[in-house]
Parts: structure tokens; sequence; C-alpha cells
């Protein structure tokens, strides 16, 4: 279950009314308050909703239980995927349109997201995420068939996510996507100001 009231907003609640909606996914770990921090860069028109992941892990929570790096267990990560839209479901009759954005492991969420409803986003946005290997029940055919927006940035200085996991990414985002993959040199797992103007524009198109 999501917990509604640990739920940050960057707006109140009269006055996110009738604004489009992004959802904020953060990565393991972590908390909602994280990527609370991008939203002053981001298109001011949106409505930023930071999430909490249900697990606890270390100093903060995770959205499923971690196992071979980039290769989570489908079952697991869907479990979780279903719960945030259990809660999508509750706010969307406020937002004329939602996007979502990811982290490391939320950016893994914000793809599993749009292959369960690829009509319902706007847009997905995975920063040093990846996408789940091992979905084979035709969720990905829909994908395609409607091929929704993505951007996936990454940096090439990752030693957090494998190459092998980034490149499955790309390669299944352009498959099924329409995508805007950017790599940046000499970036860690993390986001760069340059990253996040690029994230910015894509969202603002």
């Amino acid at each position: 279950m999501v917990d509604t009231d640990v739920v940050q907003w960057t707006r109140s609640a009269a006055d996110r009314v009738g604004t489009p909606l992004l959802v904020a996914l953060h990565g393991v770990g972590s908390h909602e308050h994280d990527l609370l921090g991008l939203a002053p860069a981001l298109p001011a028109t949106w409505t930023v909703a930071a999430l909490r992941a249900p697990d606890p892990w270390g100093p903060g929570f995770s959205w499923y239980p971690l196992a071979v790096p980039g290769s989570p267990d489908p079952a697991a990560v869907d479990a979780s995927a279903a719960a945030v839209l259990g809660w999508i479901d509750a706010v969307a009759a406020d937002h004329p349109r939602i996007g979502l954005l990811g982290f490391s492991q939320g950016g893994s969420m914000a793809l599993q997201l749009l292959r369960a409803r690829p009509e319902a986003f706007a847009f997905g946005v995975s920063l040093s995420g990846f996408v789940v290997p091992g979905v084979d029940d035709g969720r990905d055919d829909r994908l395609a068939s409607v091929r929704p927006r993505v951007f996936l940035g990454h940096g090439d200085a990752d030693t957090v996510i494998p190459a092998e996991a980034t490149a499955r990414t790309s390669a299944w985002a352009a498959a099924h996507t329409r995508v805007t993959d950017r790599s940046y040199p000499g970036l860690p797992h993390a986001v760069s100001a340059a990253e996040l103007a690029d994230v910015a524009a894509f969202i603002g198109d």
C-alpha cells in the first residue's frame, strides 16, 4: 500500500485540482523527500507528488526486494506497481494528465507502470533506471501499439546499474516507445544539472 499520509506535494489540495500531475518515485534506500528537490527545475505548471516506497530498507525504503542488480523478480515489481496504480486511481480525477518520473529503482517502477497502463500516462521518465526483464505476458505488445513518450537518462560512469541492464533498457525503449535516450559523460549514479534541464524540456514539450 502507498501511505497517503506521507506523500509530498508541491501544491496544496485546493491548488492542485486541474493541474497535470507528475508522480515521483525514489530509489532504493531513499524516501519521498528525495526527488522533491528536483521540482523547482521542472515546469511549474505540473504538480509533483513524491511517493514513499512500501518496504523499509536501510535508512529509507524500497519498492521491492533487491536481487541481481538490474534484474528483480517481476512479480514483486508488479505488486508494488499495483499499489501505486491504486493510489493514482484515487487522485486521477483531479488531474487532466499524469506523468511518471523515477530514479534508479523508481525508474524501473515508472517503466513497469507504463507497461501496465500505456494509455494512462502522458510519459515516463527513468533516470539511472532500467526495464525489468522476464515480462513476456503480452504487455509489451500493447505498449508498442501505444508507444508512449519515454525519457531515459543515465551516466556513463554509473557503477550501480550494470551496463547490460542499461543497454537492454535502451533497446527495449526503442522498440516499444517514443524514446529520448540520453547518456551523460562522467555522470555516476546521480542526476546532473544538464540531465535535469533535458528532463524539464522533455516534460514541457
